[in-house]
């Protein structure tokens, strides 16, 4: 099973490029019939190796030993033997080692015993997180047993099992990125989104940032998870409000704001389509007492929806913004959406960001401004 060709990784996302180019070749003719061409699109590259920050294998048992094993699609009876991941991150490859060794020492049955899938996260700075899922409930056994492969590790580990998770230590990670000269510091929470190439990640966030130098007023974002961008881009703008749904990440957004030392923005646990309702009017949270929403110039909008894009109502919302910074995981949602935006705003930049070497996957950002 072949993973990564380093050789062939160019040619690859120039087929990428291509795609884009092509399918988007619709957006360059103006209302009047003259040629408007987009503006160049930009191209950001991957390292071709070890870019991957989590990864997640199952745990295979086959003649009283264990080993990490992917299958081929359609084949779930004939495991591929895992030895190394070239595009996992460095220290996940050691960790694989390392962990498939510990948990084969003698007296270590209790760990291998009904494992069935191990999942790595880590980090450009250095952190990691490793999570061991077992078909049993784990008990205190496990846990002495856990602890001292830790302790040998020297990372944390997390157990789960059917509605059980056992923290040994903790269960996140704190990531240190890179931004134009500056650092920013994030809580990444097992089992919470995030970014999963981060050197891609880094250059995105440049993007974003050189783009929101120059506007004025507040910055609204949607779908903001753990305050990736919008940590980043606050210093930009004079106020910030951020909205996302899930509380896991809600919850490392704010730490991520007191961690960087943000005093600019407000993070509320809405979807989308909650906030839509909320500045309508239509309905009233308590989840955004205490903030005014009429005291805020939202004049750029940030959206990082997913796979299924942008939602009817966030359309007509989103064309309320002077500056529109769309960040797309799913180039076709992208296109159907923009063929509304492009009515009321222009394509100023677009960018794709090769998230997903080897893949079909196409992260894409697009900025756009409204028509004079």
């Amino acid at each position: 099973m072949t993973i990564t060709n380093p050789d062939k990784y160019q040619s690859l996302l120039d087929e990428k490029q291509a795609k884009i180019e092509q399918d988007f070749a619709n957006f360059s003719i103006g209302k009047s019939g003259e040629k408007q061409p987009l503006p160049k699109l930009e191209v950001f590259a991957s390292e071709p190796e070890h870019f991957r920050l989590r990864a997640e294998f199952r745990i295979w048992h086959q003649d009283g030993r264990c080993f990490y094993a992917m299958f081929e699609p359609g084949n779930k009876h004939d495991p591929y033997e895992v030895t190394d991941f070239p595009i996992a991150s460095k220290l996940i490859n050691r960790l694989m080692k390392e962990m498939l060794a510990a948990i084969h020492q003698p007296g270590n049955d209790i760990l291998m015993q009904r494992m069935f899938q191990m999942e790595f996260l880590t980090t450009l700075s250095g952190d990691a997180l490793i999570t061991m899922i077992y078909h049993k409930q784990l008990n205190d056994e496990w846990r002495a047993a856990a602890e001292k492969l830790q302790a040998q590790i020297g990372f944390p580990i997390i157990g789960r099992a059917r509605k059980q998770k056992v923290v040994l230590e903790r269960d996140y990670v704190i990531e240190t990125l890179n931004i134009a000269g500056k650092e920013y510091h994030y809580k990444q929470i097992e089992g919470g989104f995030t970014q999963p190439n981060g050197g891609m990640n880094q250059k995105m966030l440049a993007w974003a940032k050189e783009i929101s130098k120059p506007l004025a007023g507040d910055l609204v974002e949607l779908y903001c998870g753990n305050g990736n961008f919008s940590v980043a881009l606050a210093e930009h703008y004079n106020k910030v409000m951020a909205t996302e749904i899930s509380k896991t990440s809600v919850n490392a957004a704010q730490f991520n704001i007191e961690k960087n030392k943000v005093n600019n923005l407000i993070i509320a646990r809405l979807s989308s389509e909650e906030f839509v309702q909320a500045l309508q009017g239509v309905r009233e949270f308590r989840r955004l007492e205490g903030i005014d929403l009429n005291s805020y110039d939202f004049t750029t909008t940030l959206v990082d929806p997913p796979r299924s894009g942008l939602d009817d109502e966030s359309v007509k919302q989103t064309q309320g913004y002077d500056n529109i910074i769309y960040i797309s995981c799913n180039p076709e949602t992208l296109h159907n959406n923009l063929q509304v935006l492009t009515e009321t705003h222009d394509i100023k930049r677009f960018a794709i960001f090769d998230q997903f070497p080897y893949t079909h996957h196409i992260e894409c950002g697009v900025f756009l401004q409204r028509k004079a």
